[in-house]
């Protein structure tokens, strides 16, 4: 079986997008789903650390469980949980990827934004070698 992880919205528009995005991507046949409602913003600006150390803790069953080696992250247009520019929400997003990176540096770990049109875009990345 093949696994890779996302950290999602909670957003419901932009869970099909996405998981058919990553099995098509890095043909996976199964996407591991952690979802908060904004969580570029709760991994960025961690003012509730409880909320990133949850997310760290359901990220770490997919790669420890799954074997998962990919990460995404994800942030989107009109979000209720992060109702942030798309400028700050990409900002975000980047500081997500690194603070995710820097705690499984094994995994690739991939930063997506969704338009308007909930067409998924890879914005950045980070490899296990710590390239970009």
């Amino acid at each position: 079986m093949s696994f890779c992880t996302v950290v999602n919205c909670m957003d419901g528009r932009v869970q099909l997008p996405v998981i058919r995005y990553l099995q098509d991507r890095f043909e996976v046949l199964y996407v591991d789903s952690v979802t908060e409602a904004g969580p570029v913003k709760s991994l960025a600006e961690p003012v509730d650390e409880t909320v990133s150390q949850s997310i760290l803790s359901r990220v770490a069953v997919s790669t420890e469980k799954h074997g998962s080696k990919i990460v995404a992250i994800v942030a989107h247009d009109d979000c209720g949980g992060n109702p942030a520019d798309e400028i700050t929400q990409r900002r975000q997003l980047e500081e997500s990827v690194d603070f995710i990176a820097g705690h499984f540096p094994e995994t690739t770990v991939l930063g997506l934004w969704l338009d308007m049109d909930w067409s998924v875009f890879e914005v950045t990345s980070r490899d296990p070698a710590g390239g970009a």
